[in-house]
């Protein structure tokens, strides 16, 4: 999986542990041998797959999920290859952060760079065309 899709796994998984924390009836189907979360994961991207929308709620998917523990006769699907996008803040490791930065400046500095490039090419353009017209003129 991805870093988007783990990021998705890893939120579903995070409500399924809280709610069966709260909820003992859940807990008993949320520990079934025959379930886990990849399963789950690939249950509910299907079933998005097969509702032919692009955006849920929460409450929407985390449903499905409960569903998916919920139901012994489910039919789970194949695995899919796709990109989730989580509509949550995505927290990034520190090693994360320190390549975001290095890569921001790297192209913050390549875009100084180019600015001064074609600021030097436009003085020089200017010379020549400066020239030219003296030149032009005797």
């Amino acid at each position: 999986m991805n870093k988007t899709t783990d990021h998705f796994k890893r939120t579903i998984q995070a409500y399924l542990d809280n709610r069966a924390a709260e909820d003992k009836l859940f807990a008993a189907n949320y520990n079934k041998p025959n379930k886990n979360i990849e399963d789950c994961v690939t249950y509910i991207l299907n079933w998005v797959q097969k509702s032919g929308c692009n955006g849920f709620t929460d409450g929407e998917i985390y449903s499905q999920a409960v569903h998916y523990y919920d139901e012994d006769d489910i039919e789970v699907g194949k695995p899919l290859q796709c990109q989730v996008v989580v509509n949550h803040t995505v927290e990034l490791t520190d090693e994360e952060k320190a390549e975001a930065r290095q890569q921001a400046i790297r192209q913050y500095q390549a875009e100084e760079l180019r600015k001064l490039q074609n600021r030097n090419k436009a003085k020089a353009s200017q010379k020549t065309n400066a020239q030219q017209v003296e030149l032009s003129l005797f």
